[in-house]
């Protein structure tokens, strides 16, 4: 048996703590004890102190199976100031060379090197394999362990493959770790690693600490996040996107905005995204913009917010990167911006995957989606998911419980429901549920004689929407269960047989309907993201009247995209103006300072709070690139060869140059435009321009399109936007 007291005096000596967290001391006890163990345990709650000081007191080296070089390189650095000893943690992966992999092996084979990490490709290579045969392994830390689950959040193959190596290198005990796994996920793992005996320790999920909110996705939603960012100045953050391009595109986004930011993705050369890391972990930045790559075991305890650009493709993915966050026990906010918008587009990635893991992949993501929807407390809702009850009905501590929606009575809706479920006999998912409930015919229903059921049509005047809203309060309240393994084929649990007989108040919440919100411009009473429509109705109003006065198209002077801005920034000075999208100095000086005047009116008739420091510049044409272009076309350059020379299509120089003249700069493109038109065709095109209201491209090119070609037709356009407004 481990010694206790030798156990408090390691933790001690290694590592500073005079108490162990949690369940960390009986964990220990079992390794050192030489039993399997499987550790359920969130972010923050301290996973690899119960693989690392057992690897310190132990004889041998332990082998920790890693899936990230970033989070090995993280640990190794950390293990090795605690120790004061280079030595003592190692990694061998493909980052090494030669020279240096054959250094690890030098000091393994010594005795110096108490933990050893590797991955599971690098497991898998024979000459590894070899190598691992002759040394004294400890144990082995199978970390991330639900990588091995394909109902994971991140599916690594590779993981699949440990149990067999070990027992070609020698079979010792194990630990698996992880922070997130349902049910579902910690069978696999426990089947798939060969210790279904192992001694089992589940810590709550709950992370009391951590704020959860989801906020619609508009158009806006670049700003939003710099708004966001810009309030907290000096806390560390993590924005996670889906894409890679999308981390390299909001990182530049946050720099150009005066934000410290630098991105984080797989594609990117090992030494920059080792140095973009290491400059976010020593607070030479305050945000990192990551894909899931990131994140993974990184020390960071002060992380005081977390936003996801896109909803996670999984709940066990969310928990995982939302635990980034506060794991110090300090403030920690998890924001998530969701439109049902980037559903489609994740299904399409959904469907490159093998057929056998689309459906899995579905699944998840419906959960995810369903979380978003919610409008029930969301610790609630995560809790569930992970199996674990909540006894409260709200926990006070995110966006749902701050801002509850009015409870509507549901009894009749939850008893038709538990019946329909049974009279199916719980063989079928939600979607098909809910569409007998309202008697929809589908071709499905009717094969099945659904359509005959005495439940079918039994709520007829009940939306969709309510009736998902509540099969998923049905489930957290325990009337329901939902078989994930099947992929969430409804099933009445004993409490729902139970309820039918004796039938109480059920008083649920209907779902947030993100379309709504993200399509619907919002009134504020500051500058908080949402356009001010009172003051965009002035705006326009006051363009209409100067647009008369200089007989010009109201967009000439500012287009609608530019007055929103006006009205969601509130800016009150020529500087101001022309950070707005669509206005530059020309412009700002020309056209600005009666829009001034009426936003600085409107501001302090209304008290409106102004962010006055927060001024989006955008991700456009960079102020250099436009210089060239203007110089280019000032020097008569033809623009097919200068599209050319840029790496662009001519279509997309024909946007730059639109971008240009729409923002107020004056460019003369006479000598190509009179090369290839006719200068009586241009004048008509110009005429058009004049005598139309809207600055519609579409309406412009069917109206002109049988006489010309689109690229002639938004030629003019620059041509007219110079001339005449600018």
């Amino acid at each position: 048996m481990a010694d206790i007291q030798q156990i408090h005096d390691a933790l001690r000596r290694h590592f500073g703590f005079e108490k162990f967290k949690g369940n960390q001391l009986a964990v220990i006890e079992a390794l050192l004890d030489g039993r399997d163990v499987f550790v359920l345990m969130p972010t923050g709650g301290g996973k690899s102190l119960c693989y690392q000081l057992p690897a310190l007191m132990a004889e041998g080296t332990a082998v920790v199976i890693s899936p990230l070089i970033a989070l090995m390189k993280n640990q190794v650095d950390a293990l090795r100031q605690h120790c004061c000893d280079n030595s003592v943690a190692h990694f061998l992966n493909s980052s090494l060379t030669r020279t240096a992999a054959d250094e690890v092996k030098r000091d393994v084979m010594e005795g110096r090197t108490k933990l050893l990490y590797v991955a599971p490709e690098s497991l898998a290579k024979e000459e590894n394999v070899r190598f691992l045969k002759k040394v004294k392994v400890s144990f082995y830390a199978v970390d991330e362990a639900h990588c091995i689950s394909e109902w994971g959040h991140d599916f690594r193959p590779d993981y699949r493959h440990i149990r067999p190596r070990i027992r070609q290198i020698g079979v010792r005990p194990v630990i698996a770790l992880t922070a997130t796994a349902t049910p579902k996920v910690q069978h696999d793992i426990m089947k798939s690693l060969g210790i279904r005996g192992a001694q089992q320790f589940h810590s709550s999920f709950n992370r009391p600490n951590l704020y959860y909110e989801v906020r619609p996705k508009t158009k806006h939603v670049d700003a939003d996040i710099i708004r966001f960012i810009k309030a907290n100045p000096g806390k560390s953050g993590i924005v996670y996107c889906l894409s890679r391009k999308k981390v390299e595109e909001m990182a530049e986004l946050l720099k150009i905005n005066g934000i410290k930011a630098l991105a984080y993705h797989a594609g990117m050369e090992g030494p920059v995204r080792s140095e973009n890391q290491d400059a976010f972990l020593h607070e030479k930045i305050d945000v990192i913009v990551a894909t899931i790559a990131f994140g993974m075991g990184i020390d960071k305890p002060d992380v005081r917010y977390v936003i996801h650009y896109d909803i996670p493709k999984s709940l066990e993915g969310y928990y995982q990167e939302t635990g980034r966050a506060g794991r110090d026990g300090g403030e920690g906010r998890c924001i998530t911006f969701f439109t049902r918008k980037d559903l489609v587009k994740l299904e399409k990635l959904i469907q490159t995957k093998k057929p056998e893991e689309q459906e899995i992949s579905r699944q998840l993501l419906a959960e995810a989606a369903s979380y978003a929807e919610s409008s029930v407390c969301r610790r609630r809702i995560l809790l569930n998911y992970f199996g674990e009850d909540y006894d409260r009905e709200e926990c006070g501590n995110c966006d749902n419980c701050l801002n509850p929606k009015t409870k509507v009575e549901a009894k009749d809706q939850l008893c038709a429901l538990i019946e329909t479920v049974m009279a199916v006999k719980e063989n079928f998912k939600p979607e098909y549920v809910i569409q007998i409930m309202v008697g929809r015919k589908t071709d499905e229903i009717k094969a099945n004689h659904h359509d005959r059921l005495d439940v079918f049509g039994s709520t007829p005047d009940c939306d969709d929407r309510f009736l998902a809203s509540v099969v998923r309060q049905a489930v957290i309240a325990g009337y329901l269960s939902r078989d994930i393994e099947n992929y969430g084929i409804l099933h009445a649990t004993a409490k729902g047989r139970k309820y039918l007989n004796s039938p109480v108040s059920f008083k649920v919440t209907e779902d947030n309907d993100f379309n709504e919100l993200e399509n619907e411009p919002q009134v504020r009473g500051s500058g908080s993201g949402a356009a001010d429509m009172e003051l965009f109705s002035i705006l326009k109003d006051m363009r209409r009247q100067l647009a008369r006065t200089l007989d010009l198209p109201p967009y000439v002077i500012f287009q609608d995209p530019s007055l929103e801005a006006m009205a969601t920034t509130y800016p009150v000075t020529v500087e101001e103006l022309c950070n707005v999208p669509g206005v530059g100095k020309g412009k700002a000086e020309r056209y600005g300072k009666e829009f001034l005047d009426v936003i600085r009116r409107h501001v302090e008739e209304n008290e409106i709070v102004r962010p006055e420091d927060f001024r989006v510049r955008t991700l456009s044409t960079s102020y250099t690139v436009k210089l060239d272009l203007v110089r280019s076309i000032d020097r008569k350059i033809d623009l097919e060869e200068l599209a050319d020379s840029k790496g662009m299509e001519f279509c997309d120089l024909l946007d730059e140059l639109e971008s240009i003249v729409d923002a107020g700069h004056k460019i003369n493109i006479d000598y190509y435009l009179l090369d290839i038109m006719e200068p009586d065709d241009v004048e008509e095109v110009m005429d058009y321009f004049r005598d139309t209201e809207e600055d519609d491209l579409d309406a412009a090119i069917a109206e002109l399109g049988d006489a010309y070609s689109e690229e002639e037709i938004r030629l003019v356009r620059i041509k007219f936007m110079s001339e005449l407004g600018n």
